[in-house]
């Protein structure tokens, strides 16, 4: 039995990558235009890490992260990049920069669960995160550079949703109001759900049970518990949030039932959605989470951020065409073709030849496949030295010399 790469893995191909560096090329530009600066963290942390950052809580502690031993330390794969970043923020000291501290990562994420459209147990990501603004300017520029991000990969197609998720204070009676609405089909919702009822209740919302979103539905919970009742401060962050995305020209919708998966997110939440996907549509999700970095040991620092699924992305965009190489050379002389080939990808151009020296019409079916033009280097061309250059696309061919070729 041939040996296959693991459940929930997936190859990226040689005819994928040119996307993938077109959406990794397009962040780079559009967030360092916004003064983001690339971060890049160890793929493995500290299992403390995300027990405290995540929420021991939360699914991804519970059931997805893919935790080991060594020399009796216990290390997992990073499920998400916040928690590192937030790490790496404390570590290096980020927080005595004059802020905003503003950054970006890119890289695999790992998470033990049923691989679906668009995510895979080894998946991959792209974030930003912004540490040290309070006010809501920064969770509206994120929004913006989000928004901006999926514009230039040609997305156009799509819906921003905020909500407020308020403080902890603002939080604690709507928690109660919802477990009281809750109650009467408690026994009837999922294992997740029933677990969730007393450690967090508001991750309820997050279900993606169908059973359970038509209980929701036949016990009307969204009339019942319509929205946080936010506290004066919360209020006026949310109300100032949007009127920036007025300001800026982005349309959003209010969703009331909108939660993170995260136990660190507080005030604003958002998920930006494609219309051009089908159930799992979203394509980034993010917030505010002004309390992680005070309990992953620094001060109080208000912070914001979101991450995008590379997969997801991939799916959604145009696909890049492999192009074809500018100069194939076709030769029975070995010696005089790799001279040839080095000296034109000296000179910046893409260059390959034959290796196996096969029959010039075999080596000039290859060409024709992957190449724009086909370098012929026989024996009258070495001995009287010029090249046979032809045009793979007219079939024009005309000779000139090396130097006439690389002018």
């Amino acid at each position: 039995m041939s040996i296959k790469a693991p459940k929930g893995t997936k190859d990226i191909l040689p005819e994928e990558i040119l996307t993938w560096q077109n959406i990794e090329k397009t962040a780079s530009d559009v967030f360092s235009r916004a003064n983001f600066k690339e971060i890049r963290t160890p793929v493995f942390e500290d299992t403390d890490l995300f027990e405290r950052g995540v929420g021991e809580t939360t699914d991804i502690v519970n059931k997805e992260m893919y935790t080991f031993i060594k020399s009796d330390r216990s290390l997992t794969l990073r499920p998400e990049n916040t928690a590192g970043v937030v790490r790496a923020y404390l570590e290096h000291n980020m927080f005595r920069e004059s802020p905003p501290v503003k950054l970006w990562y890119k890289g695999p994420m790992f998470r033990y669960e049923r691989p679906q459209a668009g995510r895979q147990r080894q998946f991959h990501q792209i974030g930003v995160e912004m540490f040290g603004v309070q006010d809501a300017s920064a969770d509206a520029e994120c929004i913006l550079l989000a928004s901006k991000f999926l514009n230039a990969l040609g997305l156009n197609n799509l819906v921003v949703e905020i909500n407020s998720l308020g403080c902890s204070v603002c939080r604690k009676e709507y928690k109660e109001k919802l477990k009281k609405a809750i109650a009467p089909f408690l026994k009837d919702l999922c294992e997740d759900c029933q677990n969730r009822y007393e450690k967090n209740p508001l991750r309820i919302l997050d279900c993606k049970n169908e059973n359970c979103n038509k209980l929701f539905q036949d016990y009307n919970l969204k009339n019942t518990v319509s929205s946080i009742d936010l506290c004066d401060e919360c209020a006026s962050h949310y109300k100032k949030l949007k009127e920036y995305l007025d300001i800026l020209n982005i349309k959003y919708v209010e969703n009331s039932f909108l939660v993170r998966g995260l136990d660190y997110y507080t005030k604003t939440v958002f998920e930006i959605k494609s219309n051009d996907l089908g159930s799992q549509n979203a394509v980034c999700g993010g917030g505010r989470y002004d309390g992680l970095v005070e309990m992953l040991g620094g001060v109080s620092t208000p912070a914001v951020g979101w991450a995008m699924g590379v997969e997801r992305l991939s799916s959604l965009i145009k696909q890049i065409e492999e192009r074809k190489i500018d100069y194939f050379v076709v030769s029975d002389n070995q010696k005089e073709a790799v001279k040839l080939v080095l000296k034109l990808r000296d000179a910046g151009y893409i260059a390959d030849f034959d290796y196996n020296s096969r029959k010039f019409s075999k080596q000039l079916e290859k060409a024709a496949k992957i190449s724009k033009f086909a370098i012929i280097l026989g024996e009258d061309e070495i001995k009287n030295a010029y090249l046979t250059v032809k045009n793979l696309e007219t079939s024009q061919q005309e000779k000139k010399t090396l130097e006439e070729l690389l002018s």
